[in-house]
């Protein structure tokens, strides 16, 4: 599985007091740890106003690249933004993200074309996140012609479905997983990716439903998450859970995670 370091986020309480305060140490550890526990890219999403945006990203972005070499995920929900944070990086990421809504996507996707930076993509447009799956793959089908036209391979896309709250919308597993068996499909080389905390929102013991939901999105095409490396029961389940499908040839990569101790025994 592709790990999505989250903690670097502005939207959590910490990490927003960290930014406000300018605490350079403890946004450094942050990094320090999840380049550790194995993260394939460390997101950085400043959540403040746009028009210091891009200046906060910068500042982030330099914090985590004097800590580790793990590629950037680069969050932002504006597409000038993250283009104006680009420059930043010494090494191609993660875009994330870009959807059918607005301009996103014909902002980001000639910058990057010709680049090695990859991108996420959201399952969303104008109208929000549609309910059922087929209007979902419907906007898929869109983004893919975009990449195409802009010479974007599917094997550099990481394609979000998205989740709903479960407590509001019951069905939000089943459209998930409908939406990846059918793009794992129909692109076996693209990425699926998801957040799995917005699942569990409102719902006591919280870390069930998403530990539940990582496993039953793995089973149906999964192979990225936007997730806590640090989470030694959550990773821990997902490297279990790959070897049961097959996805960990002889098990290599699950062994490997318990001797490393990124996984076990602690975690039980």
């Amino acid at each position: 599985m592709i790990i999505i370091g989250e903690k670097i986020n502005g939207s959590i309480p910490s990490m927003k007091k960290a930014i406000q305060e300018r605490n350079e140490e403890h946004i450094r550890e942050c990094a320090r740890k999840q380049a550790a526990a194995g993260a394939d890219y460390i997101d950085v999403c400043a959540s403040v106003a746009e028009d210091v945006e891009a200046k906060t990203l910068n500042w982030l972005i330099d914090l985590v690249q004097a800590e580790t070499d793990t590629p950037i995920c680069l969050d932002s929900p504006s597409p000038d933004s993250i283009i104006a944070a680009l420059p930043r990086c010494r090494r191609p990421g993660l875009v994330n993200s870009v959807s059918m809504e607005g301009r996103k996507i014909e902002k980001i996707f000639p910058v990057i074309a010709g680049t090695r930076w990859n991108c996420v993509a959201l399952l969303c447009d104008d109208g929000g996140i549609p309910f059922t799956s087929e209007k979902r793959l419907a906007v898929f089908r869109q983004i893919m012609q975009k990449a195409e036209a802009c010479k974007i391979t599917p094997d550099r896309l990481f394609i979000d479905p998205l989740v709903e709250t479960l407590s509001g919308r019951e069905t939000t597993l089943a459209v998930f997983t409908e939406c990846a068996r059918e793009i794992r499909a129909a692109y076996p080389d693209i990425h699926i990716t998801s957040g799995l905390s917005n699942i569990s929102f409102g719902l006591p013991a919280r870390k069930l439903i998403n530990q539940a939901f990582l496993v039953l999105a793995l089973n149906a095409g999964m192979d990225s998450a936007i997730i806590d490396p640090t989470n030694r029961d959550a990773l821990g389940l997902a490297r279990a859970a790959e070897a049961l499908l097959e996805k960990d040839e002889y098990c290599l990569e699950y062994i490997q995670a318990v001797r490393s101790g990124l996984i076990g025994p602690l975690a039980v």
